[in-house]
C-alpha cells in the first residue's frame, strides 16, 4: 500500500502555484479557493508544527490579488456556473444551494439569478424550463415511453421535487406533453 506523500513546506511561491494549478481547471469562487489553499495550509502546518495563522496570511494576501487582477470574480463565476446548472436542468434553488456551498454572497447569487431569469428566452418561469431540461435529460414524464408514464407518474415527481422544483412546476412537467 502507499502511504500518501508528506506535504511541503508553505511558501508564498508553492501557495501561489497551488492556486494557479487549481484555477486552471477548475473555476472557483474567492471563498472555494480559499478553502482549498487552506486546506493544504492546514495540513503542512500540523505536519510541521507551523502555525497555520502565517499560511493564512498568504492565502489572504494572494485570493485579495487575484481579486484585484480580475482572476476571481465571484459576480461572473456565479453568472457562468448558474447558466451552466440552469441550461443542465437545475432549479432555482439547487443553484442557490450550489453557489452557495461554494462561498458565493448571497446577494451576488441573488443578481445572478436575477440576471438568469432576464436573459432565460422562454418566456415562462425558467424553473419550468429548467424542470423540462431535468425531465428530458433523465427521461421523466413526457420524455418516457407513452405506456409507462402512468404507472411511474409519483416517482417523476419525487424525482423532480429532489431536484429543487416546486410541486406545482413538477406537476406541469410531468402531466404535460414533451417540447
Amino acid at each position: 500500500m502507499n502511504k500518501a506523500s508528506p506535504p511541503r513546506r508553505i511558501t508564498a511561491a508553492g501557495l501561489e502555484a497551488a492556486a494557479l494549478f487549481y484555477l486552471e481547471r477548475f473555476a472557483s469562487s474567492a471563498e472555494n479557493l480559499r478553502r482549498v489553499l487552506m486546506r493544504k495550509v492546514d495540513r503542512a502546518a500540523r505536519h510541521f508544527g507551523d502555525d497555520p495563522a502565517e499560511g493564512s496570511a498568504l492565502v489572504d494576501r494572494l485570493i485579495e490579488r487575484y481579486q484585484a487582477s480580475g482572476l476571481l470574480d465571484d459576480r461572473l463565476y456565479a453568472e457562468a456556473k448558474s447558466r451552466s446548472l440552469f441550461r443542465r436542468g437545475g432549479s432555482t434553488r439547487a443553484i442557490r444551494q450550489h453557489l452557495a456551498a461554494r462561498g458565493v454572497a448571497a446577494e451576488v447569487v441573488d443578481a445572478a439569478l436575477t440576471e438568469l431569469r432576464e436573459q432565460a428566452d422562454c418566456g415562462e418561469d425558467p424553473d419550468l424550463a429548467a424542470a423540462h431540461a431535468y425531465a428530458r435529460r433523465r427521461r421523466l414524464g413526457p420524455y418516457r415511453p407513452p405506456e409507462a408514464r402512468a404507472a411511474e407518474r409519483h416517482r417523476d415527481l419525487a424525482a423532480l421535487g429532489r431536484a429543487g422544483f416546486p410541486f406545482d412546476v413538477a406537476r406541469a412537467v410531468v402531466d404535460g406533453d414533451a417540447r
